[in-house]
């Protein structure tokens, strides 16, 4: 990683600290995601075949950076972020495919339709279900289903479970694996919606 990059993620994580210490209940982790992280989500995403990927929640930009450097010349990403300090993070990515919305992931229909994306191959998810209402929160879940194709997956990095009880009534019991190296270590769940 070269001294801008590095100097660039350092001062990510001051303001996502700040985010943090403002809105705890909106931001799942005190720091952005480890590249360790950010590798394993990709991975779950399937996002070098993606056509059409949608982040929910993209923080500083983390996973954003990594998802687009993985997709195709010819893909789509769909970041949406609730908190304008990280969306305007986020905005700041220099790449034609990335479309940074200021939003809330309730409205994920109608952004989608808003920018004539196809249904996604896949949806990312860093937003933290255990902090938020749990209606709201299945809400967004029954939303991500009715738009994923069969075979479409979503993909959640979280602290701890609540989006896989969340998440069961619409997309059954999906896979979990461990990001030890990450702070804190996350839970990586991985849907695939079935016929």
């Amino acid at each position: 990683m070269n001294r801008h990059a590095n100097g660039s993620r350092v001062s990510g994580s001051l303001v996502f600290l700040q985010e943090f210490l403002k809105h705890p209940l909106q931001i799942g982790s005190i720091i952005p995601s480890s590249r360790f992280l950010e590798r394993r989500v990709v991975e779950a995403a399937g996002a070098a075949d993606g056509e059409v990927i949608v982040e929910l929640g993209p923080g500083v930009g983390g996973i954003t950076r990594a998802l687009l450097a993985a997709m195709g010349p010819e893909a789509r990403l769909l970041s949406i972020e609730i908190n304008p300090n990280f969306h305007s993070w986020v905005e700041r990515i220099n790449d034609q495919r990335l479309i940074a919305h200021l939003g809330s992931a309730v409205d994920l229909e109608e952004i989608l339709a808003g920018y004539a994306l196809a249904p996604p191959s896949a949806v990312v998810s860093g937003i933290p279900f255990s902090t938020m209402d749990r209606r709201i929160g299945s809400q967004i879940l029954a939303t991500v289903s009715s738009v994923l194709p069969v075979n479409g997956r979503f993909v959640a990095y979280q602290v701890n479970s609540q989006v896989a009880t969340l998440c069961e009534p619409f997309l059954g019991c999906g896979q979990r694996t461990m990001e030890y190296l990450n702070i804190p270590p996350m839970r990586i769940f991985q849907w695939v919606k079935q016929a």
